[in-house]
């Protein structure tokens, strides 16, 4: 823990015994492949910066108002109260399947106090300061070990001008999306809602003909599957892109190859790509990675919807020369290979490979993810992060914690103001110091 943090108290927080439907406090929900390939990554940590209010504030009454609206939000996300449950094979303490009981153990709540920590400090520094990895609990949680660990802790930090709000949920539990429904229907009940604008569909999505539980072998004895991954020192910085610039990409990468039919997404993403891979001083002859997100919601017949909640995405690779990817109209080349994947990514290819996951279960590990060559993108700019208001004012800035950190981690958030964006790079120092002398790069972040 960073001497600058305190931690004054840690509890549990259950779910209020009032709630709208007692059945969910007492089930089982059964998880899918897209949850369970992540039991062996970490947890997905996001927190929020805000600004104390002018008015006179009581932070103690702010804390106990913060664990009691924490209580009541939880009876309409039973699972963040529960627990994985775990059936083993008694021969070898093999894990043959997993479920989310709501068994109300609780979340856990942390007050800590930064007493010369600012917010200007968080803002203003051209890189991340490493403190900020500080404002979130259950630091360094593999999702499998929330058998016994949370599956929701928040950390609420009182700091000289400011309050940080840092959650750490489970990615087993819920992706990105389940993650800011969760944190916006806090921050509802917080400023004084008796419901919850948006109701979370709790009950897991499975193929016609696909029974749960999903069966796999896991050994949690194997201390292999706790080994910290060997990291280089990194850094991370964060790029902002207006509106405007976002726009001027976008046309920019269409006019390259002639559509209309790239994506702001897919060209800043291109943008990036370029910089890093010129940075790194890959040689043009070998293959370099782009891992992004697809989600499901919206490809499944019919779709699922938006208050889906758990995990509902998965990883496709993009794959390309590095010298390919350097060329003159390399922008519009690498955004619309990414065009055309997203584009195929249709009901039927989502089935068949829940299916192949399923035949072949694959779960994800830091080494296999942080790899050379390889950018992996994480979360998205379409998230609902600047509504969550708990009352004393919109935040300031959204930040991650050191979860899933890695040579290569890129974590995209909306901007303050609104079309602009957020992009969170984790690198090796000397690559981030070559994109800031990037003046391709550069020339379209706003510092």
């Amino acid at each position: 823990m960073s001497q600058e943090i305190q931690i004054i108290s840690t509890c549990l927080v259950k779910a209020t015994s009032k709630s709208i439907d007692n059945k969910l406090n007492s089930q089982n929900i059964e998880m899918t492949p897209w949850d369970l390939q992540f039991l062996l990554v970490d947890t997905i940590q996001k927190g929020l910066l805000f600004k104390k209010p002018t008015t006179t504030f009581d932070s103690t009454s702010l804390i106990d108002h913060l664990k009691s609206s924490l209580s009541r939000t939880l009876h309409f996300f039973p699972p963040l109260a529960g627990r994985f449950f775990a059936t083993k094979n008694p021969d070898d303490n093999a894990i043959t399947s997993l479920c989310i009981t709501c068994n109300n153990s609780g979340a856990e709540f942390t007050h800590a106090v930064a007493p010369k920590l600012t917010a200007k400090k968080i803002l203003e520094t051209c890189y991340v300061p490493t403190v900020v990895h500080y404002l979130f609990p259950l630091n360094n949680v593999l999702n499998v070990q929330c058998v016994t660990k949370p599956l929701l802790g928040v950390q609420v930090t009182e700091l000289l001008d400011g309050y940080f709000i840092g959650c750490t949920m489970s990615h087993s539990a819920g992706d990105g999306s389940s993650f800011w429904h969760f944190f916006n229907s806090w921050s509802e009940i917080t400023r004084g809602f008796e419901f919850i604008s948006r109701y979370p569909i709790l009950k897991r999505w499975f193929p016609e003909n696909i029974n749960p539980p999903i069966y796999f072998p896991l050994k949690l004895d194997d201390e292999k599957l706790y080994e910290c991954m060997e990291l280089p020192i990194l850094k991370e910085r964060i790029f902002h892109l207006s509106k405007e610039n976002v726009c001027k990409l976008k046309a920019k990468a269409n006019s390259q190859m002639g559509t209309k039919s790239i994506s702001s997404l897919q060209a800043f993403l291109a943008h990036l790509w370029r910089s890093v891979t010129r940075c790194r001083g890959v040689n043009t002859k070998e293959e370099v990675t782009l891992n992004i997100v697809i989600g499901a919601r919206t490809r499944l017949n019919p779709p699922l919807r938006e208050e889906y909640w758990g995990n509902a995405a998965y990883f496709k690779p993009i794959k390309v020369k590095a010298g390919e990817l350097l060329l003159q109209d390399g922008l519009g080349l690498a955004a619309l290979q990414m065009n055309k994947i997203v584009a195929s990514q249709n009901y039927e290819e989502v089935v068949n490979l829940y299916k192949r996951w399923i035949d072949n279960p694959l779960i994800f590990s830091k080494s296999s993810i942080f790899v050379a060559n390889r950018l992996a993108i994480s979360s998205s700019p379409k998230f609902s992060v600047y509504s969550c208001d708990f009352g004393w004012g919109k935040p300031v800035a959204v930040r991650s914690g050191m979860a899933n950190k890695g040579d290569g981690k890129v974590t995209l958030f909306p901007g303050v103001e609104d079309g602009s964006v957020d992009i969170e790079v984790c690198l090796v120092p000397e690559t981030l110091v070559a994109m800031e002398n990037d003046a391709e790069f550069m020339e379209f972040v706003t510092v």
